[in-house]
């Protein structure tokens, strides 16, 4: 079963089952779902289902961040159940230490030697890490590897 037609059924779950802030979660995602295949014309594919996830993802933890700033712990809580939601069905994220080795090869691939590489090395780790790490976390192990 696609991701797609996984969070489609789930819909209908959650939906008899009376799961109303699990229900709103799961429609913004197939909307956002059906919008990523209006852009690109075509069906999506199992890569653009969890790109989607990433970037709802991603868009749920930097409203954490903000709300964490203004002291709405309200709408933090309301945001990290989301996110929690939103994460269930992103494929497992990587561990800090698979991350380090990862990295470690891309370096030695690479041939970085300094903090002024650290594009090169993303370029490169980004694609082999997507969906399973966050961007902001690979950029700092990255750095702090070529920093030493």
């Amino acid at each position: 079963m696609s991701l797609i037609e996984k969070i489609d059924q789930q819909i209908k779950e959650a939906l008899k089952a009376g799961e109303k802030d699990r229900l709103i979660v799961l429609r913004g995602l197939k909307s956002e779902f059906k919008y990523r295949q209006i852009d690109k014309r075509d069906d999506l594919t199992e890569q653009d289902a969890v790109a989607v996830l990433v970037s709802q993802a991603k868009k749920r933890r930097e409203a954490i961040e903000q709300f964490e700033k203004g002291g709405r712990d309200d709408l933090v809580g309301k945001e990290k159940h989301e996110l929690d939601i939103i994460n269930s069905y992103l494929p497992e994220q990587l561990s800090e230490e698979k991350l380090h080795e990862i990295i470690r090869e891309v370096i030695a691939e690479a041939g970085a030697e300094s903090p002024a590489h650290l594009g090169a090395v993303m370029k490169l780790v980004m694609p082999e890490v997507k969906g399973r790490a966050d961007g902001k976390q690979v950029n700092r192990l990255a750095m702090e590897m070529l920093a030493k």
